[in-house]
């Protein structure tokens, strides 16, 4: 998974299935070529169903599974039951008219995820967003294309929040550089209602809120923004997304994972604690 550009638009659960397939083949030492001539195909479609760029059948998984050692009843069924959704459409499908490919794959893993803990350096997550500082954010990021593209956009942003309202929504855990909050984006109205906006989320149980002040200085996530995302089946591995201007990277490697999470743990350590964040929210907010 550490594809930058996934396939054409798989969902989450197929690249994560495809994953763990990887994952138990290399640890029981069988080659691409081996596992595809299990299945009655080639080296390139074990490729292929490793990156998530094709659907699975269940026949297949479960022989390769046989193949790889997976004796354990409950391992086997848990990877069975995922073939099933994996091949399903999300509903983000319908507006694969303005969905980047390369992030279909992020809404897909954000709506399956347990845990979301992300690291924000310029704009306010986009779980976060108000639908105005949304708005704000797209139209400067979109020159040139149509009010309709915009609004759909928005439309999008909105129905990914949907997620941190269901009964089994992820918990989320974000640190916001306090640039991200001093920078007006769409005007001093739209983002005092945006910083207004965090304080009451704050309230919500499954969503922290942290800020990076600008009086620690230097940190250990000077790199970029980033997000770390865990999964309720502890057979899919935890994902680190990092977005680029026009891709993403999808890291799985424990190694790759573990140099992330060390990160957001530091950051985690030297932010504001959830009382102080409400204060410096209200602080910048009457700034504006």
């Amino acid at each position: 998974m550490t594809q930058n550009q996934p396939g054409s638009g798989p969902t989450a659960l197929r690249i994560l299935l495809g994953s763990q397939l990887r994952r138990l083949r290399e640890a029981k030492g069988v080659t691409r070529e081996e596992a595809g001539h299990l299945i009655r195909g080639s080296e390139s479609k074990i490729s292929r169903m490793e990156l998530g760029r094709v659907g699975f059948k269940e026949r297949d998984v479960s022989d390769l599974l046989a193949l790889y050692g997976v004796v354990d009843e409950q391992a086997r069924d848990a990877i069975i039951t995922l073939v099933g959704k994996a091949n399903e459409p999300g509903w983000w499908h319908r507006f694969n008219d303005v969905l980047p490919t390369w992030f279909q794959a992020y809404v897909g893993l954000e709506e399956a995820a347990a845990r979301i803990r992300t690291y924000e350096v310029q704009f306010v997550p986009g779980l976060l967003q108000t639908k105005e500082y949304a708005r704000a954010v797209v139209t400067a990021g979109s020159a040139g294309i149509s009010s309709d593209e915009i609004a759909r956009r928005v439309d999008l942003r909105l129905e990914r929040q949907r997620v941190l309202d269901r009964p089994d929504g992820p918990f989320f855990w974000a640190v916001i550089d306090e640039a991200a909050l001093r920078r007006p984006i769409g005007g001093a109205e739209v983002m005092r209602a945006q910083l207004e906006h965090l304080a009451d989320l704050m309230r919500q149980p499954n969503i922290t809120i942290q800020i990076m002040p600008f009086s620690f200085g230097g940190h250990s996530a000077e790199g970029g923004a980033f997000s770390i995302l865990r999964f309720p089946d502890r057979e899919l591995p935890d994902v680190v997304y990092v977005e680029q201007l026009a891709s993403a990277l999808y890291l799985d490697k424990r190694e790759d994972v573990d140099k992330y999470t060390v990160v957001m743990e530091r950051l985690c350590a030297v932010s504001t604690t959830p009382d102080e964040t409400v204060q410096l929210l209200r602080t910048i907010a009457d700034e504006f």
